[in-house]
């Protein structure tokens, strides 16, 4: 169990959370949740001591937590797989105290008594299936055997990460403290992990911006907001709709409190120097009774995202014939061959490393193929979201500034209309460039494709900077675009609301064109993979 008593944490003149207490419960995982900037990866490192709070609060944790750690380079010199054991921290010091002590050439009988001391311990922590159960979790998570004693250093930044969290996974820990476990993982992983944590039995703590992940693993939602965090039970789609109810229900109690409290007024005013003075005082203390309940303004914000097409297209998008590319020795696709019409919403997925954004530059151009032609159709204009954004807004400028040189016709309203859709208030708009956050800067690529208006979109990884109610209005505005969108993304929600069509990269080096939605998709091949790949 985790026991947060009394928690406050600030920020200059901003309060993140005041005065919170809370019980975090074994058997429970509650998925933490709450919009950008709303204090949940602080929250998280005050869980694990990272961050102490801004007043005398305590945390009670138990002594085994795993942690999923963000700093993906800080075991470059250690082999995978001890990486991963490094996760017990209790067992690995006794591991490596034994390699000093049996390496000595004589020990003295103090030495051999610890000597036996650390066997127990070993013992204890099931140390002698370490290895054995460490192997299995790095399969799990697509790092094969080959490469198990292989140094971190070997690997892309997307596999660390999958290692620390294999690390966090190891060792039967009795909690779980994972911050966005998702990243870097395709959705065949994703399937993975979903499954092992509803299997865990310890108290797990996740947040993540993947809302069908949060609704497959989470039997609470702890929800940061109104300066405090708040319990529910269920899945996330649970918490929405029971704090909606809740907030309607005081609404209108409110009203009618209200209503009342005029009608009494109405009252006091007509008879207050009449005769009827204790009526009078009785109808005082009536309004005092009727105070109507204080609604703190939520910190939930949904942009408004719209895609719209005004330049005309004919049916046929896109052909593609016996597309190959290749990089040095590695053959990403081969042979690629499919046909793209007007209104397709293409959903492009397969584990990291496959060749899905090599397969985009290759359509748009950016990077030439080894062989075969990409043809699209005459006149065709596209909106692209890159997978590494940030090099796409330039610094020096304001965020309205940079948004105002892609317009054609409209004129500042329209503009600061546009920007205040997508959450930028009058202040922001002048915000510099070099000052957005991540999400922010999603953002303000968005507003750019809206006003493009252009009838291809083609988005990479859209999700990763967005929070849980930007993702929802992302998918509800690709959902309701009448054009032709071609999307990269390990969001189950998002893929499952949008793909009208998925091309598909699988683990045995297929490719795969299947011209339905996904979910029918994964009706006919679910799991086909993960089995071909030792996972399942």
């Amino acid at each position: 169990m985790i026991i947060v008593t009394e928690v406050t944490k600030e920020f200059g003149t901003r309060t993140l959370f005041d005065n919170v207490s809370v019980k975090f419960a074994p058997g429970n995982r509650y998925g933490l949740t709450g919009p950008n900037g709303s204090g949940k990866s602080t929250f998280m490192k005050i869980l694990t001591g990272e961050v102490e709070p801004s007043n005398s609060g305590t945390i009670q944790r138990p002594k085994h937590v795993g942690v999923l750690k963000q700093d993906q380079f800080a075991y470059d010199n250690e082999r995978i797989i001890d990486t991963v054991i490094m996760g017990n921290e209790t067992l690995w010091s006794a591991f490596t105290e034994k390699d000093v002590l049996c390496e000595l050439p004589d020990l003295t009988p103090e030495q051999m008594e610890r000597l036996g001391e650390l066997e127990s311990i070993i013992a204890d922590e099931n140390g002698y299936m370490a290895e054995f159960e460490a192997a299995e979790i790095l399969r799990g998570i697509d790092i094969p055997e080959e490469d198990h004693e292989n140094l971190m250093s070997t690997l892309a930044t997307d596999f660390k990460f999958r290692v620390l969290l294999a690390q966090a996974l190891f060792g039967g820990a009795e909690a779980l403290l994972l911050d966005e476990p998702t990243n870097h993982l395709d959705l065949d992983t994703i399937h993975w992990l979903e499954e092992f944590l509803m299997q865990y039995e310890g108290t797990l703590i996740v947040i993540s911006h993947d809302k069908h992940f949060l609704n497959s693993v989470c039997t609470h939602i702890a929800d940061i907001d109104y300066d405090t965090v708040i319990l529910y039970p269920g899945n996330y789609d649970d918490m929405v709709s029971n704090k909606m109810q809740s907030r309607q229900t005081i609404e209108a109690a409110n009203k009618d409190k209200a209503k009342k409290i005029a009608q009494l007024q109405d009252f006091v005013a007509r008879f207050q120097a009449g005769s009827r003075s204790s009526q009078v005082q009785s109808r005082k203390k009536e309004i005092e009774r009727l105070a109507p309940q204080e609604l703190k303004r939520s910190n939930i914000q949904r942009p408004y995202i719209k895609f719209e097409q005004t330049k005309p297209f004919g049916r046929e998008v896109l052909k593609v014939k016996d597309l190959s590319k290749a990089f040095d020795d590695k053959k990403l696709f081969d042979k690629v061959t499919f046909d793209i019409n007007r209104g397709d919403k293409v959903a492009i997925i397969g584990a990291n490393g496959v060749g899905k954004t090599t397969l985009l530059r290759c359509l748009l151009g950016e990077i030439e193929p080894d062989n075969g032609s990409v043809k699209w159709g005459e006149a065709a204009t596209w909106s692209y979201f890159p997978q590494d954004f940030h090099k796409e807004i330039k610094t020096g400028s304001t965020v309205i500034e940079w948004l105002m040189q892609f317009r054609e016709d409209e004129d500042d309203q329209v503009i600061r209309g546009l920007l205040g859709r997508m959450l930028f208030s009058k202040d922001e708009v002048q915000k510099a460039t070099e000052n957005l956050s991540g999400g922010e800067e999603a953002r303000l690529l968005m507003a750019r494709i809206m006003m493009q208006k252009n009838p291809i979109l083609i988005l990479d990884e859209p999700t990763n900077h967005l929070d849980l109610e930007a993702v929802s209005a992302l998918s509800q505005g690709l959902s309701d675009f009448p054009g032709t969108v071609f999307v990269v993304s390990h969001d189950r929600d998002l893929v499952s609301s949008v793909a009208t069509r998925v091309l598909s990269f699988t683990h045995d080096g297929q490719f795969i064109d299947f011209q339905y939605p996904y979910e029918e998709y994964l009706q006919k091949y679910k799991f086909k993979d993960l089995a071909k790949a030792g996972k399942k």
